[in-house]
């Protein structure tokens, strides 16, 4: 049985005010050796710093730390340029980058800022064209010459680095199966879970769409947001009514998380905190020393008694 290395990252609020509050969790998240920092996107709000510029300054000032926007507003940062910054902020950091990439939303805000609005149909087909000339803008080779429906380049050279992985926040049919074509991970939108309705319909469109041009499904990863509280005792109940995880002690998010990895092929995921501030430090202290080692651990035991009995 093949486990992918399971990430966790941890979502941060990042208002404009905020830069010392952030730069602390990155740098706490850092030495605690969690993999990744997520920051939304939303640049029609003057009150948020922006995603890219805040990703910038956290990865000049960690070492090991990744961090993606999670997800990208696309209409509002182009294709070619938006290639541009995150080879830019890979070559600079070593590689310590995720691109994550929506389709886009919020389209009344995002017409304010001068953006020609789309059908949705047309922006998943531009999210989809994307994602295709980011790789060509990436990883080097000849110049490139680009005519699509929405993105239009002329012998443009490439940047000698390669692209990072490219995580959707896809929801419906048409962007899942861009996502199953040509993307490397997904996050499931309304920070839904492996028990949502939403996932067992969604992820098998992935899947076809994938194994429909050749790719494995299984090299397309699946990132949850997953908002809860970390107790200091067990948690009666750690889900809701609806099925909604609320979190628990350590232990109860151990036995939750390890069994998302084994039974349901989860490959990462991003804490964040209940009322979608910061994490505070108590708390990412324990997902980064306490949870994160542990669900590792017992996945790797479970996955070596695995391939220890198909051996036998």
């Amino acid at each position: 049985m093949f486990v992918p290395r399971v990430v966790f990252g941890f979502g941060a609020h990042h208002d404009i005010t905020d830069g010392p509050q952030l730069l602390r969790a990155a740098q706490q998240a850092d030495r605690a050796g969690l993999d990744l920092i997520s920051l939304s996107d939303h640049p029609y709000l003057g009150s948020r710093l922006d995603a890219y510029a805040a990703v910038g300054f956290i990865l000049g000032r960690t070492e090991r730390l990744a961090a993606f926007v999670n997800v990208t507003n696309l209409p509002t940062r182009p294709a070619p340029m938006l290639a541009r910054a995150v080879t830019s902020l890979s070559a600079l950091s070593g590689g310590r980058v995720v691109l994550g990439l929506g389709a886009g939303g919020l389209w009344a805000p995002i017409a304010d800022m001068g953006v020609p609005r789309l059908s949705p149909g047309a922006a998943v087909d531009a999210f989809e064209e994307a994602i295709v000339l980011i790789r060509k803008l990436s990883g080097g080779g000849p110049p490139v010459t680009h005519e699509g429906p929405h993105y239009r380049v002329r012998d443009l050279e490439p940047a000698p680095v390669a692209g990072p992985p490219v995580w959707t926040g896809s929801v419906g049919p048409k962007s899942l199966a861009a996502t199953g074509r040509v993307a490397d991970g997904w996050i499931p939108g309304h920070a839904a879970d492996w028990l949502s309705a939403r996932y067992r319909t969604s992820r098998p469109v992935i899947d076809e769409a994938a194994a429909s041009v050749g790719r494995d499904p299984r090299d397309i990863r699946t990132i949850y947001n997953l908002p809860g509280v970390i107790t200091d005792r067990p948690s009666a109940a750690t889900r809701d009514d609806s099925g909604r995880w609320l979190g628990g002690s350590v232990s109860q998010w151990v036995e939750e998380l390890t069994g998302a990895v084994l039974a349901h092929g989860a490959s990462g995921f991003t804490l964040f905190a209940a009322g979608h501030g910061t994490t505070d430090e108590v708390s990412l202290g324990r997902w980064a020393g306490e949870i994160a080692p542990a669900v590792r651990e017992a996945v790797a035991k479970e996955t070596a008694t695995a391939q220890d009995g198909s051996d036998g």
